[in-house]
């Protein structure tokens, strides 16, 4: 259970981060009309996995909730790592 509630942590803060980042490009313009569709793919998609998965934990599947929260918070967790080694390395990386 405890798992799960990590994992879905994660995935929420995934989702801010993609909210944050639709909310910017929305200001400086550079979510159009051209990208506004795959925007709001992306976005309903991150809405299903938060509120999908809590409804399967709720309805007594909470493996499967498990492994659709952790689909995303293990990929976003290695991602994080990587960003961090690579500031905390102080090499330049370009």
């Amino acid at each position: 259970m405890l798992l799960f509630w990590i994992f879905w942590g994660i995935d929420a803060t995934v989702a801010l981060v993609a909210l944050y980042f639709f909310f910017i490009g929305l200001a400086d313009g550079s979510v159009s009309s051209v990208n506004i569709t795959i925007w709001a793919a992306l976005l309903a998609v991150l809405a299903a996995l938060l509120i999908g998965t809590l409804y399967l934990k709720s309805g007594g599947n909470l493996t499967l909730a498990k492994i659709l929260t952790g689909a995303l918070a293990i990929p976003a967790l290695l991602a994080a790592l990587a960003i961090i080694f690579m500031v905390a390395s102080g090499t330049k990386w370009n």
